[in-house]
């Protein structure tokens, strides 16, 4: 009932929330991704989209086809890979952002790892800052991480607005320095909070360093201060905190990252682990 091709197309446009990163993405034009989106409405009977000239949109039923396209597009991948009698073998080195910490990606991971058991997987989790330079030293294959500013490389899987959080209840006094807790350099989040505070003339302070995430998140809980992260990926305990004068951060795009692959064998396992990311990408969100 529900042609492949177009699922793929829905899912893309549904993690990046625009037709255009969608069509870059998938290599297609604009109009074949409207085309095909319009196939799988006209299959459901269901608008899957709200959208005008500035923004796109799930609707409730468009937010429901997801965990369907979804597993519709895993039995089908499962399907080929038996009958094709294809096996992925080789070393696969995988370098993901502390941001996925407290996200499902280890469940990506795992079901990865049961398809291709033959593939040796070596995960390294990092700032994405650092990520990005050890996929240019050619110490990793494949990276999901945040992109850097004004780089236009890597395939996007998903884009999200950055804002400040911290513990429900936590008041911040305009006239006093912002407490800050943060990734140590090179992170990209860092930076960026440094700068529109800057920008602003806004006093701050660092009030916690820590190179993992859960540290930030037991200092934010304790309400030592504010940190700056994806909208959605904020973790349980943690508000998102509006006012005190605080400027915007703007937005951020999750990007996937190929390196200079050694063999067949590892490129084709990069370009499996990738392809399954983008299939999962909205479950690495929270949608609280």
């Amino acid at each position: 009932m529900y042609d492949p091709v177009h699922l793929r197309t829905f899912l893309a446009v549904a993690q990046t929330l625009s037709f255009t990163q969608a069509a870059r993405r998938l290599s297609l034009r604009q109009s074949t991704v409207s085309q095909h989106v319009r196939r799988l409405e006209a299959a459901t009977g269901r608008a899957l989209f709200t959208r005008d000239t500035h923004s796109v949109e799930l609707t409730e039923d468009g937010e429901a086809m997801l965990g369907f396209a979804r597993s519709i597009l895993e039995a089908h991948e499962r399907a080929s890979a038996f009958f094709t009698g294809t096996r992925l073998r080789g070393r696969l080195r995988f370098g993901a952002s502390e941001d996925f910490v407290l996200t499902r990606l280890p469940e990506t991971l795992e079901t990865f790892r049961h398809e291709h058991p033959e593939v040796d997987l070596e995960l390294t989790v990092e700032l994405s800052g650092t990520l990005h330079e050890q996929l240019a030293d050619g110490a990793l294959d494949l990276v999901l991480a945040k992109r850097r500013p004004n780089d236009r490389h890597g395939e996007m899987v998903w884009r999200d607005e950055l804002a400040w959080i911290g513990a429900p209840g936590l008041r911040l006094d305009p006239d006093r320095p912002v407490p800050l807790i943060l990734f140590p350099p090179p992170g990209i989040t860092r930076a960026r909070a440094l700068d529109v505070l800057e920008q602003q003339g806004r006093a701050w302070r660092i009030a916690c360093t820590s190179g993992s995430l859960n540290g930030l998140v037991a200092a934010a809980r304790a309400g030592l201060g504010v940190m700056a992260h994806a909208r959605g990926l904020i973790p349980p305990g943690l508000v998102r905190l509006r006012g005190g004068g605080l400027p915007e951060l703007g937005a951020v795009d999750f990007v996937l990252l190929q390196g200079r692959h050694r063999g067949t064998g590892t490129q084709e396992a990069a370009q499996a682990l990738a392809s399954a990311i983008l299939a999962s990408g909205d479950r690495l969100r929270s949608r609280g």
